[in-house]
């Protein structure tokens, strides 16, 4: 058994003495001192490594809502359109999403509120992760872009 203790312990931060005299020589030198314990930090502090992590989209779809004749074909369209939905999943993580709205307000009642969200991307090379059926009527599609994928949808888009 490993027992952590959060928060407990006694830790102790370096101590910067401020320069008390005014001789150049000791301020420069203290100043130097302050420079390096900055730097110090910040070499702790921040990553050296930008790392962007995968991206994952999902998508579900019903089968008996399916427009197909027979079970099987019910069953392959849902694994369809769940497929197009994590992608539509991904487009809006990797490229945005562009909302319009409208209200009408009149004598300080909302009479009408309409809202449209729109999707605009191009998703190259998504890993599929998994196809499962959830209870007895729905499947779920799991799609995800590696960092590499990303960092070459985005080039594309901006060119």
């Amino acid at each position: 058994m490993v027992f952590v203790a959060g928060c407990e312990g006694n830790f102790s931060l370096p101590r910067i003495e401020l320069p008390t005299s005014s001789s150049s020589q000791a301020d420069s030198d203290d100043l130097a001192a302050i420079n390096n314990a900055v730097a110090a930090t910040a070499a702790v502090t921040k990553p050296k490594v930008k790392v962007v992590p995968t991206i994952t989209g999902m998508g579900y779809a019903s089968i008996s809502s399916q427009p197909a004749k027979s079970s099987n074909q019910r069953r392959l369209m849902a694994i369809r359109a769940a497929r197009l939905e994590a992608m539509r999943n991904l487009t809006e993580q990797v490229h945005g999403l562009k909302i319009n709205s409208r209200t009408t307000i009149i004598d300080a009642i909302v009479q009408n509120d309409s809202l449209r969200a729109t999707v605009d991307g191009t998703i190259l090379g998504a890993r599929t992760v998994r196809i499962n059926p959830v209870g007895s009527d729905t499947y779920e599609v799991v799609l995800e872009l590696d960092q590499a994928l990303i960092s070459t949808i985005m080039k594309a888009a901006r060119g």
